[in-house]
């Protein structure tokens, strides 16, 4: 712990260096500057007290570690009241023991990273967001916003809904009081609360409050390929997860052979486990002599490379990775080994109460009734009777070979892109004839009327014919075999299905994803799913 001592002999500009280093982004870097000079920096960073914190949590608790080691004083804001308002994800009974759960787990990481906790404080939201102070600056606010302004401000980090609520509104502006009422120089966050950010510097001077500065961290990949979901079991590597569990995971984790970008393997090595190596010391990968030994590496550039050119096998990269992370989980897993926090667990993340079997499972609308899975066009051909249509072949992965497909692409997708592309299909639909020709589902298209644009969504990286697209938090329940046309399910269910401002296929905010990754969509974005 000599890291407290360190930080009092280090000078203005080696602690700005240890701020920023790993970042992607800076705003305000000049202030950042002028304040180091005088006296050590102020930032908070929030988070929301909802799904339970995993390993991608390392992230954040990396760079806010080496804030405290640069000697900021750092608040974490437990937003418990950002949690409720963003589509009420987080019930309210619930919020006081999930928050106590968030900051026993912050405490356990950062101790596990053997940071020094003294200049680190919580604070939750509903403290002071719900003062005559606080409110009363809310309403002056919503007098200052546009419409515009504040969807824009919350695209890429609140829910996306066919229906959005009032409160989605309301979120940037919570966010950028926080940084007033928190009475911080800065605020730290992923570079996806950039617009939030921006939304802060121009609304604040406009209730008389100073801009702050602002510090991003890039947005990673999970582990297992997919962004890291707190509510699907095999996407993420629990704090908790035993050893064993973590070493099958990690196993199962997507790195493709070569390929840097989009790999959350490498990733993880760059922004946690790199920095925390002492000075002087390597990563160390364990190999066979017959794959070369073991080699060590001084720096992550080196790795990176080595990666890149297939000098290093990924079974190899993931089983170091795997021995580092069980390292930082094992101090986490001792702490919660405590009675009192074992019931905190089980309190705050109770088991989802079971759907009776007599329950009748159609009057449920919900999208893991959607049969929805990768498919490759092996043969594509144009409508005899309608010059709009494309006839597919697709094949699903199914014994009785490809199905019919009709699709309306002509116009967006040249006949020639069309052939061998992967495509999300829509396979439970009642078939029906288009024009003389029955067809056995649909490919599900990025879709906006002004302008008229239209583009298949695309498969992630590694997927099959047949992979199954899950909604995330939704991963349990079977399809329906068909779905029936009387009961709207497809065309209830469609109306929240949109890509997001990043190019992500969602419902309700949640990501369609298979095991491989997410669903994206090529070049559409913020436009409903069709």
């Amino acid at each position: 712990m000599g890291s407290i001592n360190q930080e009092s002999i280090m000078t203005p500009a080696e602690k700005k260096n240890l701020i920023t280093r790993n970042l992607q982004e800076v705003l305000g870097e000049d202030k950042i500057t002028e304040i180091l000079v005088k006296r050590d920096l102020k930032l908070y960073w929030g988070t929301a007290t909802t799904g339970k914190p995993h390993v991608a949590y390392f992230l954040p608790m990396s760079k806010i570690g080496d804030f405290l080691k640069a000697g900021c004083e750092v608040t974490i804001l437990f937003a418990d009241l950002h949690a409720y308002l963003d589509n009420m994800k987080a019930p309210w009974e619930l919020l006081a023991l999930r928050t106590q759960y968030y900051e026993h787990a912050i405490k356990a990481m950062l101790t596990s990273l053997k940071v020094p906790l003294d200049k680190l404080k919580f604070v939750k939201g509903s403290e002071y967001q719900l003062t005559k102070e606080y409110t009363l600056d809310m309403y002056r606010l919503s007098s200052l916003v546009t419409e515009h302004d504040a969807k824009k401000a919350g695209a890429e980090v609140v829910k996306q809904v066919g229906n959005p609520l009032l409160s989605g509104l309301m979120y940037p502006g919570l966010q950028a009081l926080d940084e007033e009422y928190l009475k911080v120089d800065a605020q730290f966050g992923g570079v996806d609360q950039r617009k939030i950010f921006t939304y802060a510097d121009k609304y604040l001077p406009q209730l008389g409050y100073a801009k702050r500065a602002h510090l991003m961290n890039p947005m990673i990949p999970g582990l297992t390929g997919a962004k890291m979901s707190s509510s699907e079991e095999d996407s993420k590597i629990d704090l908790l997860d035993s050893a064993a569990s973590v070493k099958k995971k990690m196993k199962k984790a997507f790195c493709e052979p070569g390929k840097v970008e989009n790999n959350g393997v490498l990733a993880f090595a760059k922004y946690v486990l790199f920095p925390l190596l002492n000075a002087g010391e390597g990563f160390l990968i364990r190999r066979g002599a017959d794959n070369g030994g073991d080699v060590e590496y001084m720096s992550y550039e080196q790795m990176e490379s080595d990666f890149s050119q297939s000098l290093l096998h990924p079974g190899d990269l993931k089983a170091a990775v795997e021995l580092r992370l069980n390292d930082l989980l094992e101090p986490i897993r001792k702490i919660f080994e405590a009675p009192e926090l074992v019931k905190l667990v089980k309190d705050a993340y109770p088991p989802p109460a079971k759907v009776s079997k007599s329950a009748p499972v159609d009057d449920v609308v919900a999208p893991h009734r959607l049969d929805i899975r990768v498919g490759k066009i092996v043969e594509v051909n144009r409508h005899p009777e309608a010059e709009s249509l494309y006839v597919e072949k697709i094949d699903l992965g199914e014994p009785l070979g490809p199905r019919t497909i009709v699709s309306g692409l002509v116009n967006f997708v040249p006949q020639s892109e069309m052939l061998n592309r992967m495509v999300i299909v829509l396979c439970n639909l009642k078939p029906a004839k288009m024009r003389g020709i029955e067809s056995a589902g649909m490919v599900l298209c990025a879709s906006s009327d002004e302008p008229r644009q239209c583009e298949p969504l695309d498969a992630p990286a590694g997927s099959q014919p047949g992979d199954r697209v899950r909604v995330e938090g939704y991963e349990t329940g079977e399809p329906d075999a068909v779905l029936n046309p009387k009961k709207k399910v497809w065309e209830t269910l469609q109306g929240d299905l949109r890509v997001s401002a990043n190019g992500t296929a969602e419902w309700q905010g949640n990501a369609l994803q298979t095991e491989h990754g997410s669903i994206m969509a090529k070049t559409i974005k913020n436009v409903p799913i069709k």
